[in-house]
């Protein structure tokens, strides 16, 4: 039985990964510098820092280190803010869920503001009582702390709470903290997939496949 849900954001609701392969691309591209070939493989495994310092040496930038990852993040703002997609089935999902009464929260490790503005424009917003960010419990998804502040705001015990995560990392911390998982697949976890398949108590292509959800939690 399902008495609350507690919702990741990128990969999960918004079809967003591909803006952090994207960003050093697209601040080269408003300085007007061509990008090499491959470029988002090389900065992936990089911090944001790290990230700057490649692109200041490799691009001979004459702006600051810490001017340049604000530009970056900059260029993360406006995604949010003006482009992020809703994956497919999202919404009538969202829709269904309310109708239930059942509450939900989010956990994200995205910025609260850029989800709040990817919400309000995707008039998604009204469905969520809490938005809960890493920063906020200062600790990322592996592990609990962000599962266990949505628990507390909901109210229930976490094997009345469905996490629903696209990463495998987070969808093995809910798990082992007791939570009830789904795992939505998508393209950035590809090759994780079948072991989130295995890993979580319910598995979907997308969000489009809701009738599938309520069959297997019934």
């Amino acid at each position: 039985m399902i008495k609350g849900a507690i919702f990741d954001v990128d990969g999960t609701l918004l079809d967003s990964m591909a803006i952090w392969e994207e960003a050093g691309e697209r601040y080269l591209e408003r300085l007007h510098i061509k990008a090499e070939p491959g470029l988002s493989n090389i900065l992936f495994p990089m911090s944001l820092e790290e990230g700057a310092s490649y692109l200041k040496e490799t691009y001979e930038i004459s702006l600051k280190e810490e001017e340049i990852v604000k530009g970056i993040l900059e260029v993360v703002k406006d995604y949010y803010f003006y482009e992020a997609p809703l994956k497919l089935g999202t919404e009538s999902f969202l829709k269904e869920m309310s109708q239930k009464k059942i509450p939900m929260v989010i956990a994200t490790s995205s910025e609260k503001s850029h989800i709040e503005a990817a919400f309000h424009r995707l008039n998604i917003n009204q469905y969520f009582s809490k938005i809960i960010t890493c920063s906020e419990v200062g600790a990322g998804k592996s592990k609990p702390d962000i599962y266990l502040k949505a628990q507390e705001f909901l109210n229930f015990k976490p094997e009345e709470i469905y996490v629903f995560e696209d990463v495998l990392h987070a969808v093995q911390t809910a798990k082992n903290a007791g939570f009830k998982t789904v795992g939505i697949y998508d393209t950035s976890s590809e090759k994780d997939w079948e072991t989130i398949k295995k890993t979580a108590d319910i598995f979907l292509e997308d969000l489009h496949y809701f009738s599938s959800f309520w069959k297997q939690i019934s």
